[in-house]
């Protein structure tokens, strides 16, 4: 399973999100067109982060911009 979903959620709501459920980040991404792209720093991270923003997930093809992670969170 892949580790990144894409979400229409603003960075600071993903980030809350994922710290109760205690799954580490592995990057964050603002997408151009609005939301943000997560990576988690495990599939199976990514599996239960997947199941509770169900209603927030947007095609993997939203447009990006290049990209270099600033900071890593764990």
């Amino acid at each position: 399973m892949s580790r990144v979903l894409f979400l229409k959620l603003p960075e600071k709501d993903v980030i809350a999100k994922c710290d109760a459920a205690d799954v580490g980040i592995s990057a964050l991404e603002r997408l151009p067109d609005g939301g943000t792209r997560l990576v988690c720093q495990s599939s199976a991270g990514a599996a239960l982060m997947n199941r509770k923003f169900k209603g927030s997930l947007i095609p993997d093809s939203a447009r990006r911009e290049p990209f270099r992670p600033a900071f890593s969170r764990g």
